[in-house]
């Protein structure tokens, strides 16, 4: 439940990262291509490959997002973080 309550404050993190003009244009647009691949009809790893070809949009995706928080950097992401910041410390994006 808890990754329920908390999806709206990452998709407004998400949405204020990606319109900073603080954040690396580079990590905008991994994520822009992570979110395009997840969307597309075409799979590098078709999904009847067993387990990965199942998972590998998500893989792609979260990779992309991590990287896209950690660049940022903390005070940035604090700035369009709307929920807790305590919840930020252990900040899970698999769990979501």
């Amino acid at each position: 439940m808890a990754a329920i309550r908390d999806l709206p404050n990452f998709l407004r993190l998400l949405y204020g990262l990606l319109t900073d003009s603080r954040v690396s244009t580079l990590d905008k647009l991994l994520v822009g291509a992570a979110i395009t691949y997840v969307v597309a009809p075409e799979d590098i790893l078709p999904n009847f490959v067993p387990l990965i070809g199942e998972v590998d949009e998500l893989f792609i995706l979260i990779l992309a997002l991590r990287r896209l928080i950690d660049h940022a950097g903390l005070d940035v992401v604090l700035d369009h973080w709307a929920g807790d910041p305590d919840d930020l410390a252990d900040l899970n994006l698999e769990r979501i």
